[in-house]
C-alpha cells in the first residue's frame, strides 16, 4: 500500500488555483493599498510585481518536487541537501505554522456566517467556535477519503470563485468604459500622490503575497501526482499567469467603484465594494469568501498531512503518521492536524500568533534556494526532469531577504524578535529529539492500538524500515 498518483494535468490545475486563489484577494487590497501610502497607482504596481515575484518563486520551486517526486517534497528536499536538523527547522516551523492557519482560516469563515445574524451587535464567541470545529472536522473526514475526492470537491468550488471574480473584473472594467467622472478620476494623475518608503514597500508585498499563497500545493503533493515532470511546470505557467490577471482586474474593479479611504476602513473589501453596486446581492460576496476559505482549509489540511507522512518516513515523526487507511490517506497525520487546530479554535487567543509566520516562511524558502544551489553542485549529474534557471533561483533569495530583512531594518518591531526566537528554537527541539528513544516498548504498543483504531497500515516502502527498529532509527539521525 502507497499514495498513489492519481491527479493528473487537469485535477492539479484545480487545486493550484483553488488554494491560489484564496481569501486574500478579498481582503489584502486594503493592507497592500494602506502600505501604498494610498497611492492607486503604486499599489496596482505592488499587485503585478507580487504575481511576477510568486512565479519566479514557484519556478524556482517546481524543480524540488520534479527531482524528488514524492509527497512532502520541500521537506525531504531539504533533508537531502542540507541535512536533518534543517529539515526538522522546517518541520518543526511547519507543524505550528499548519494549525496556526487552519485554526484562523476556521474562525473567519464562522464569523462571516453567523455575524449576518447579529446585526446589532459582534456574534458571541460559543456558536463561532462550534461552527468553526464543525467545518474543520467535515474537512478532516473529506481528507480521510483521499486525494482525488479534494480535486472533486475543489472543482466545484472553483467554479463558484471564477464566477464571483469573473463578474467583479468585469463589472469594473464597465464601469470605467462607461467613462462616468467619479469612476475615472482616480486614476489620473495617480503617480502624483505621495511615494512610499522601502519598508512600506516591504509590508505592501507581503500583504500581496499573502493573496498568492499555498502556490507549493502541487510539491507538496508531488507523489500523488501523474508525470510530476511535466504536470508541475505546466499547471504553474499556466494558473499564475491568469491568476496575476484577475487580481489586477479584480483591484481596478474595487478603486472604481470605491475610495481609497473606503477600502483602507473596509473589514472585507469585497463586500463593501458589493454593497455600493447591488447592496441586495451582499450576500453572494459572503458567499464566495466563505467558499474561498473552505477550500483553502481543504487544501492546507490536504498539504500538512502529506509533510507528516514523509517526516514520519524518514524517522523525525512517529511511523504511525505514515500509516494510509484503505483509500490511500494518512488518516492518523489528518487526525493529528484536525486535533491541533481544534485546540487552537478553542483557545483562539493563541491564534494571534499567526503574525509570525510570515517571517518563517520567507525564511524557509531561502534555505530551499540555498539548498537547490548546492544540490546543483554536489550532485550536478542528478536527474531533473525540470532545471528552473539560476537568475531565478537568486531571484528568489534576493526576494527573500529582501522581505525578510527591510522591514526589521527599517520599522523593527518585537515580533520579528519572538519570531526568530520561535525558529531558532527548533535546533534545540531537534537534539532533544535526537537523544530520546522513540521506539520504547510502550511506544511500540500505542502504535499497534492506534493502528488497529484507525484500520491504517504502512506503506509497502516501510516494511524494512519497521522490522529493523532502533539501529534503523540511529543512522536516520545521525
Amino acid at each position: 500500500m502507497q499514495l498513489l498518483r492519481s491527479i493528473g494535468f487537469f485535477h492539479g490545475n484545480i487545486l493550484l488555483f483553488c488554494v491560489t486563489t484564496g481569501a486574500g484577494i478579498f481582503v489584502s487590497p486594503k493592507g497592500v493599498l494602506k502600505y501604498s501610502s494610498l497611492n492607486i497607482a503604486v499599489s496596482l504596481s505592488i499587485w503585478a510585481a507580487c504575481a511576477v515575484l510568486t512565479i519566479i518563486s514557484a519556478l524556482s520551486l517546481a524543480e524540488l518536487g520534479t527531482t524528488f517526486p514524492r509527497s512532502g517534497a520541500p521537506y525531504y528536499f531539504l533533508k537531502r541537501s542540507l541535512g536533518s536538523s534543517v529539515a526538522f527547522l522546517s518541520l518543526w516551523i511547519k507543524f505550528f505554522m499548519y494549525p496556526l492557519g487552519i485554526a484562523t482560516q476556521s474562525l473567519i469563515i464562522s464569523t462571516y456566517i453567523i455575524q449576518p445574524f447579529y446585526t446589532r451587535c459582534p456574534a458571541p464567541e460559543l456558536p463561532k467556535k462550534c461552527l468553526a470545529l464543525a467545518i474543520l472536522w467535515s474537512l478532516g473526514l473529506l481528507n480521510t477519503r483521499g486525494v482525488l475526492t479534494v480535486a472533486w470537491f475543489q472543482t466545484i468550488s472553483v467554479l463558484m470563485k471564477i464566477t464571483i471574480l469573473c463578474f467583479i473584473s468585469l463589472t469594473g472594467i464597465v464601469l470605467l468604459g462607461i467613462g462616468k467622472k467619479e469612476n475615472v478620476a482616480k486614476f489620473e494623475n495617480s503617480f502624483d500622490a505621495e511615494l512610499p518608503g522601502a519598508s512600506q514597500i516591504a509590508e505592501a508585498l507581503l500583504q500581496g503575497l499573502f493573496a498568492y499563497s499555498g502556490t507549493s500545493i502541487l510539491i507538496n503533493i508531488a507523489g500523488e501526482i501523474k508525470n510530476p515532470g511535466e504536470n508541475i511546470p505546466k499547471a504553474l505557467i499556466t494558473v499564475l499567469p491568469m491568476v496575476a490577471v484577475v487580481y489586477v482586474l479584480v483591484n481596478i474593479s474595487y478603486l472604481a467603484v470605491l475610495t481609497p479611504q473606503e477600502i483602507i476602513s473596509a473589514d472585507a473589501v469585497a463586500v463593501t465594494w458589493m454593497d455600493k453596486v447591488i447592496p441586495s446581492m451582499q450576500w453572494v460576496i459572503s458567499f464566495g469568501i466563505s467558499t474561498s476559505i473552505v477550500s483553502n482549509i481543504c487544501c492546507t489540511v490536504l498539504s500538512a498531512s502529506r509533510l507528516f507522512y514523509t517526516a514520519s518516513q524518514e524517522g523525525q515523526l512517529p511511523l504511525i503518521f505514515s500509516m494510509l487507511n484503505n483509500y490511500f490517506s494518512p488518516t492518523v497525520a489528518i487526525t493529528q492536524i484536525i486535533i491541533l487546530a481544534s485546540c487552537l479554535i478553542i483557545a483562539s487567543d493563541l491564534i494571534n500568533l499567526i503574525k509570525y509566520s510570515g517571517l518563517a516562511t520567507w525564511v524557509l524558502r531561502g534555505l530551499y534556494m540555498i539548498g537547490l544551489l548546492k544540490l546543483r553542485y554536489q550532485d550536478p549529474n542528478l536527474p531533473r526532469p525540470y532545471k528552473v534557471r539560476l537568475p531565478f533561483v537568486f531571484g528568489s533569495i534576493a526576494i527573500s531577504l529582501f522581505l525578510i530583512l527591510t522591514p526589521m531594518i527599517h520599522s523593527p518591531k518585537v515580533e520579528y524578535i519572538y519570531g526568530f526566537i520561535f525558529i531558532f528554537s527548533g535546533l534545540l527541539g531537534y537534539r532533544l529529539h535526537v537523544h530520546l528513544n522513540q521506539r520504547s516498548v510502550c511506544f511500540d504498543k500505542i502504535t499497534c492500538y492506534l493502528q488497529l483504531l484507525f484500520n491504517v497500515s504502512p506503506p509497502e516502502d516501510q516494511d524494512e524500515r519497521i522490522s529493523t527498529g532502533k539501529k534503523h532509527l540511529e543512522e536516520i539521525f545521525l
